[in-house]
Parts: structure tokens; sequence; C-alpha cells
């Protein structure tokens, strides 16, 4: 098989798909490895280190495209990418359809075969989407304390408190992976934390983060009033696939204090927060009802070095199955098509086009 991975364009994403240890691999297995000139800089792998890993270094999309059968990439294909994909190629990818119909079209109009990294399901798990929202999650703290500074417009607050100051309150919509590791984080730095998630055993496992932490059914009442008190509100709820639920409105959000902020990792999924956008890293902000909204949509590109390192591990295993055509006798790539042949292959995305 002819793998291609091309560099990342979407404003400023770092992240490589595969690590030039993981190429070394797949080139022992005879496969050969297609990568475009600098995919690998921002998350610290020059051209040479795929050179000595047995790569092919090609200057432009365009050439990496037409050489390739596999294309292994991080993020969704951009429109500047549409032209380039063939009915031939097997696209395997985080993709987010729900959230970019317009890509879904394309997609079902080329004929491609498209396997998402985040449908991928192995016993009820989803191991190629777990370690990014791992990373998602514990940034949305760091990004979250930094927002709250009085120069970036929050509130002001130091999240942990101190003696004779109060504590800051922080809300997590969802107690997966994402929100998970959001309230351990937020919990650690000394802030009171309220966590909603539908699974009893979920808020067991939030319970035991410290006694500073509540763990809640998202009843509609009670978020709405958690939110009406959050000085940070994260919302990290997934299905996967399909569009995020809407759990909080804008009529809640209009309930919060000035200077509050709002991060929604399930933005890319089209979010839970009724009144968040996709943002970037060039602007990741805005202003609205007075609540600063962050909503980029790929968080982990902001620590490239470490994401390439970890997504590179956990994607190796099925690129090299799929490059040698085996991968439809593996239930979890079969249950990672999102479009084939024209076709909507995953029940997320059913009546979505």
């Amino acid at each position: 098989m002819k793998i291609g991975i091309p560099t990342e364009i979407k404003i400023l994403e770092g992240r490589v798909a595969l690590v030039p240890e993981a190429v070394k691999e797949l080139v022992k297995l005879n496969h050969q490895v297609f990568i475009q000139q600098g995919a690998g800089k921002l998350s610290g792998y020059n051209d040479q280190a795929y050179q000595i890993a047995g790569a092919t270094i090609v200057k432009n999309a365009e050439t990496l495209y037409g050489e390739s059968g596999l294309i292994v990439k991080v993020k969704e294909p951009l429109p500047a990418e549409f032209d380039f994909l063939r009915q031939d190629h097997i696209l395997f990818s985080y993709l987010h359809l729900a959230a970019e119909l317009n890509l879904m079209k394309h997609l079902l109009a080329v004929g491609i075969t498209a396997i998402a990294f985040e449908t991928v399901e192995v016993n009820g798990a989803l191991p190629l989407l777990t370690p990014m929202s791992d990373i998602a999650g514990r940034l949305s703290i760091q990004i979250g304390t930094h927002l709250l500074h009085a120069p970036q417009g929050g509130k002001g607050i130091l999240l942990g408190g101190l003696p004779a100051a109060k504590r800051g309150n922080v809300v997590v919509l969802g107690a997966g992976v994402a929100g998970g590791n959001a309230a351990s984080v937020a919990a650690a730095l000394g802030s009171n934390v309220t966590v909603f998630d539908k699974k009893h055993d979920k808020l067991t496992e939030m319970r035991m983060l410290g006694p500073n932490v509540t763990a809640l059914h998202p009843y509609s009442q009670s978020i709405e009033e958690a939110v009406q008190q959050a000085d940070l509100l994260i919302g990290a709820v997934l299905i996967p696939g399909a569009p995020a639920p809407v759990l909080v409105t804008k009529e809640m959000v209009s309930t919060m204090e000035p200077g509050s902020v709002i991060i929604d990792i399930a933005v890319d999924q089209g979010g839970c927060i009724e009144t968040i956008h996709s943002t970037t890293y060039q602007q990741p902000t805005y202003l609205q009802q007075e609540v600063i909204h962050f909503g980029v949509a790929n968080m982990p590109g902001a620590v490239p070095y470490t994401a390439s390192q970890v997504l590179s591990s956990v994607i190796m295993p099925f690129v090299a199955e799929i490059a040698d055509n085996q991968w439809k006798n593996n239930p979890a790539l079969v249950s990672g098509v999102n479009v084939a042949d024209g076709e909507v292959k995953h029940s997320g995305l059913d009546g979505l086009v």
C-alpha cells in the first residue's frame, strides 16, 4: 500500500498523524510511505528523520495525494484539499462529519471510503478519540484558568481561591474522558467542581476525586442552577458520530456573571452549549452576553509534540491493518466507516444530508 501523510493546513494545527518511528514500522511491513515536506516540523520531527525512517518526502499536497492510496491525517480535509480526493482513496482521520456537512456532501459525491478516528469502536470504547479527549479535557482547565484573568477580560479570580478568598466554581457537562480529566484538573487546583453525567458509575468516579467535587444527574433545573453560579463552564458531551445535544441554552448563559468563561470541547460535534460556535487558535475567543466563549475545535493542536506521539501510537496498528487490506475483517474499523461508495454508513449521520 502507498500511504500518504499530508501537512495539516487547519489554522495553527501542529500535529502530524504518524511519527518517524511508526513510519519505520510500516516500511518494514513493505509499505511505501510518502510524507509532505515539513509535515512533522511543528511536532518536533524534521524531514530528515522521516527519510531515515524510510519515507519519501514530497513537496506538495497534490503530489502526495496523487501518489497515495491510503491518506492518513489528523484533521478533516479542508476545501483546499477537496480536489485531491479520489474515489479509490481510503481516508483515515478525525472527521466529525455531524458538524461538517459540506465535507460530508463532498465525500459522498467523490465516493471515497472515509474512516473516522472518532467512530472506531472497540468493546464500547473509542480508543482513537480517547487520548485527544484526555488532552482536551486537561487543556480546557489550563485555558479557562488563563481566560479568567482580568487582562484577558475575565472575572479576575484564582480558581483555587486562597485563605480569606472564595474558591472559583467550575461546572463540567459530561464525565467521560474529556470531562473527567477536566474535573480532575479543576479539583486538583482547589476549585469547587460540579460534574453532570447520566451514568451513575461516572458520578461515583467523579465524587472520588475529592470533597470539593459534586456529581449530579443532568436534570435541566440542576444544570440551570449550576450554570448561573459557574465561573468556568466546560462542555464535554459526546454521542459517537452524532451531533452533541444542547444542554445549556442562551437563556442559561445570560444568567452567568460578566467575565465568566465557557469552553465547549464538544464544539467539533456542534457543541452542547447553544451560544458556542467554532473558532481557531488564531482568534480563539469571542464575547457573547458578556461571557467569554472559547470554541477551538482542534484543542490538542496546541501541544503537537505530546499529541502526535500519543495519536501515532494508537492509530498505528489500525493503519497497518488498513494497509494490509484486512480492515473489513475488523469490526472496530468497519464501525468507523462514515461514508463509502457514495453512501452514509454510520448511524449517527443518518438524516443529516
